[in-house]
């Protein structure tokens, strides 16, 4: 893993006496360009001190690019007469073809290798310079003073730029301006800018020039046969339309690009049909090329393919073409490959030019189509894979993308060169000589991808066997690579929103030609649509981690012991976002216990927030110890409340709440019987001991919020070892599965008695969890337990304070055959306050129950509905001290009502709770002796509730 080391603030000859010298890092203190030169120079074994450079003499001193750049050179020359400035325009080789000075004295001054032609300044041989360094960058670029590799050009400076075939892309040569450093000067990199431009717009006049030559040899051939004299009825041309000429001139462009004789029958709109055909046509200047016509079928068979229009006399021409149409097709072939605008030519050129055309449409067409098939997915790595596989073949033979491990999280990356992973790996065959995905892909300094990360900048590698700085430091790579007969790379970074996210790496093994610019800007286009969809799947990875970070948090992690039930559970979130599903076990008085399932309507942040407040809600209800029905009604009307508040926060751009579902279930061990009661939720399944399903008939209810019908409870005896199974609707409900089947499938995995809740979840999952699910699934699973009979004591009280005491000692022999001697007096104390209390202020029937469990609950009923409080007794009172004795007294009390009165409670804790029901391995907690309360009395003092 490179890691890059920032040197202190220091001048270009400090850093470059720094680098070579002392081998110290210099990053930061010299331009990034200019730093990976020295590097690729110093792995290729130069040397500063002796850089010779080879020389050529197989110039083409009369091509194209020297006769369109020698009127721009003249001008240059004349631009800098008297200043201390040379010109030098090299080929795609760097080999100079012509110097022109501004000082006609610096010729003699100078060194050959300055001064000549020649010369070849290709950083491989050159080291940093301007006209190797714009060859590698394929860019324009400047290089001052130190910054040169060679000693010798240390007091020099050098403004370089590219100069590309308009048509091609290609890069046909190198300009480049040499001055003294101290001469160095803003204002040339406008003028050097301007000169390439003009070279480039001479080189395509020439090929508009080339095709007028065509298309007048044409028109010639065609002059010397009268009008009509092809036609059987004399009939003028088509008339074509503009709709009509776009098809023709696409369908022209592709016979223009497969240099050959051709016919081929093109549709037009409007169920016309015609001809199209393509014939060679050479100018007396020796220029070859095609002409593509349009004709007619009933004038088609009378249109001879002429084998060349060289000699007029070898030569049958359509017909009915005048000069005038030639002359107008020749001035629109100033822009590119002629059209004729009015007669029936087509298209004129030569072949490269619609070679040209074809692959720019194909271009375009790459493009369109990656517009819909990148970014399908808010997945990371699925959205890098679209990408290689729209590149591969029509772009790349093999891509690889790496991204580092921060992005996969979701996270932005601090440094995109640390950590990185292959993320994809994708070609025309199985066999790629790269790494393979999920591995740790270190990078050395030289190579085209660390110098992608580096300068944030596409590399383009022409040709791989000469990129020696990478072959000289990792030649095994390198030498496994072009085994596989990859010759030609371009390295892109993923660039989204100034971040770097990545590098995607195209490489060509089948197609023998090199990349080029054109492959370089639709390499560099494709990655910059897909680092966008890349940047949007983090952002998206990193808020829904975050939302599901949050959603877990606020799900239960752990339930309290509690005898009632053996329950299992699952979460699992969608695909596409976290939604709001929650469950929740609630203990409740008296070894009762509360199963509750609910959905928030909606995904995101929003959902996963108000689960967290209805939970909390849900979870304060049932403190209450209310019925089902009852606690959906308040959880409905907290709901309301919500919307409503939020109801303006909506009108500002925020989401309010749309709703939600919950299903509330109580199970009472000691009676086996179940309270259910759900508000648009999905009904629970029940298993029976021995297998049998059944889903209950249970009301369904509004969802919450919606103000609409009370709920109902229902209630239904439950044996031992039944199950409870709870769940969401993202469990059954599925775009591609019927309802009907995944009530059928659930059924079928439920049907197995026995089974622990555990392996029940397990089951469910496998079985009937879509396998990409579109919603949340919240799955509870509770198998119920019974209390043992034999730990349930109860007893009828006559509303007679006299039989107070027949009580406290019927509780006094319960708990010895209990074996609960020692917390024995403060039951007894607690009691004897709970029944005065109801024999004072209830009405009958009263009747006291204990409940041995994991602690002892101590109930007395009554059939009156007034509940007692709290309340502070002044030092003077006789009474109002009831409710503190019994706080005191026990871990927890409180008052349920029922349909007869109310149930008030109190539970004694236990110093070692009892395991399953049944099992007499209880330890009593030590009592709370007399002596800690003193003298009560056989009533206490529970009169701080009034008399009814």
């Amino acid at each position: 893993m490179i890691r890059m080391v920032l040197a202190p603030d220091l001048g270009p000859v400090a850093a470059r006496e720094r680098f070579f010298r002392d081998g110290q890092p210099v990053a930061g203190a010299v331009r990034s360009q200019i730093l990976s030169s020295w590097q690729r120079a110093q792995s290729l074994g130069l040397s500063p001190d002796g850089c010779e450079l080879p020389f050529v003499d197989d110039l083409d001193l009369e091509g194209r690019l020297v006769r369109a750049a020698a009127p721009v050179l003249d001008r240059l020359e004349a631009h800098f007469a008297g200043r201390n400035m040379n010109v030098a325009l090299a080929d795609a080789r760097g080999a100079v073809l012509e110097r022109r000075f501004g000082e006609a004295s610096l010729a003699r001054k100078l060194p050959p290798i300055q001064s000549l032609p020649g010369f070849v300044f290709a950083e491989e041989y050159a080291g940093t310079n301007g006209i190797g360094l714009a060859l590698s960058e394929r860019r324009q670029i400047n290089v001052y003073g130190a910054e040169h590799f060679a000693e010798r050009s240390q007091s020099n400076a050098c403004s370089a730029i590219p100069v590309r075939d308009p048509l091609s892309g290609r890069i046909e040569g190198i300009l480049c301006f040499g001055f003294p450093h101290a001469d160095a000067d803003v204002g040339l990199d406008v003028v050097i800018r301007r000169a390439a431009a003009a070279i480039e717009h001479r080189l395509l006049e020439e090929s508009t020039e080339r095709e007028r030559t065509l298309l007048e040899a044409y028109a010639a051939a065609r002059r010397r046969f009268p009008a009509g004299a092809g036609r059987r009825d004399g009939r003028p041309p088509l008339a074509l339309g503009p709709t009509d000429r776009v098809v023709l001139r696409e369908r022209a462009v592709e016979l223009l690009s497969a240099d050959q004789r051709a016919a081929v029958d093109v549709a037009l709109p409007g169920g016309r049909r015609v001809t199209l055909v393509s014939r060679p046509v050479t100018s007396a200047t020796g220029v070859a090329g095609l002409v593509v016509e349009v004709v007619t079928p009933e004038g088609s068979e009378q249109l001879a393919v002429p084998a060349d229009t060289r000699d007029a006399r070898d030569a049958e021409a359509a017909p009915d073409a005048a000069p005038r149409r030639a002359r107008t097709a020749a001035r629109g072939s100033s822009r590119g490959p002629a059209a004729a605008a009015d007669g029936d030519v087509v298209l004129v050129g030569e072949p490269g030019v619609g070679q040209y055309a074809v692959a720019a449409r194909r271009r375009l067409e790459l493009l369109s189509e990656a517009s819909t098939r990148i970014g399908t997915t808010l997945d990371v790595a699925r959205t890098a894979r679209e990408l290689a596989e729209m590149a591969v073949p029509r772009l790349a033979d093999f891509v690889t993308i790496d991204l580092p491990e921060a992005v996969l999280r979701g996270e932005e990356p601090s440094d995109p060169a640390r950590d990185l992973h292959r993320t994809v790996v994708h070609g025309i065959r199985d066999d790629c000589p790269f790494y393979p995905v999920g591995t740790r892909v270190e990078l050395i300094p030289t190579t085209p991808l660390m110098r992608c990360l580096a300068t944030r900048r596409t590399v383009l590698e022409p040709d791989l066997r000469t990129a020696t700085g990478w072959i000289a430091q990792d030649r095994a790579g390198a030498q496994r690579i072009l085994a596989h007969n990859v010759h030609s790379l371009i390295v892109v970074p993923l660039l989204a929103r100034g971040i770097v996210l990545g590098i995607a790496a195209f490489y060509r093994a089948r197609d023998p030609a090199p990349y080029g610019d054109d492959d370089r800007s639709l390499a560099q286009e494709l990655a910059t649509r897909a680092a966008i969809c890349i940047d949007n799947a983090r952002r998206y990875t990193r808020e829904h981690a975050m939302v599901l970070a949050l959603q877990r948090s606020l799900l239960p992690h752990g339930f309290p012991e509690q005898n009632a039930v053996e329950v299992a559970h699952r979460y699992m979130p969608a695909e596409s976002g976290v939604g709001g599903d929650w469950f929740d076990v609630i203990p409740l008085s008296s070894t009762r216990v509360a199963l509750v399932v609910g959905d928030v309507v909606g995904h995101g942040l929003h959902a996963a927030a108000t689960m967290g407040r209805l939970r909390t809600a849900a979870r304060n209800f049932a403190e209450l110890d209310l019925e089902p029905d009852e606690v959906l009604t308040h959880l409905d009307n907290l709901v309301g409340r919500l919307d409503r508040e939020e109801c303006g926060e909506a009108r500002e751009g925020l989401t309010g709440i749309i709703g939600a579902t919950c299903l509330y279930v109580i199970y009472d061990p000691a009676s086996q019987e179940c309270a259910m009661a759900r508000a648009g939720h999905c009904p629970p399944a029940l298993v029976r001991p021995d297998g049998t399903v059944t889903f209950p008939d249970l009301p369904a209810g509004p969802p919450l919020g919606l103000g609409g019908l009370p709920f109902e409870t229902a209630r239904f005896p439950l044996p031992e070892g039944s199950q409870l199974v709870l769940y969401t609707d993202g469990l059954i409900e599925d775009r591609e599965r019927d309802f009907d089947t995944a009530l059928q499938q659930l059924r079928q995995a439920l049907a197995h008695p026995g089974r622990a809740p555990e392996d029940t979840c397990r089951a469910v999952v496998e079985a009937v969890v879509p396998e990409h699910p579109e919603d949340d699934v919240a799955l509870l699973v509770a198998r119920t337990h019974s209390l043992d009979p034999h730990r349930v004591a109860s007893w009828d009280v006559p509303a007679d304070p006299a039989e107070v005491s027949s009580v406290r000692a019927a509780v006094t022999r319960q708990l010895a055959a209990w074996g609960l001697d020692e917390i024995g007096f403060s039951t007894e104390l607690l009691l004897s306050e709970l029944v005065t209390n109801a024999v004072r202020y209830g009405t009958e029937p009263i009747r006291v129950r204990l409940l041995y469990d994991r602690s002892l609950t101590c109930e007395v009923a009554d059939g009156s509905s007034t509940s007692p409080h709290l309340r502070q007794a002044a030092t003077t009172d006789e009474g109002g001290r009831g409710l503190f004795l019994v706080a005191r007294l026990s871990q927890a009390w409180g008052t349920r009502y029922t349909a007869g009165g109310k149930v008030i409670w109190a539970e004694c804790p236990l110093e070692v709770p009892p395991g399953k029901p049944g099992a007499e391995d209880a330890a009593p907690g030590p009592p709370d002796g007399p002596e800690a309360f003193g003298d009560l009395g056989p009533l206490g003092s529970f009169d701080d509730i009034p008399a009814i």
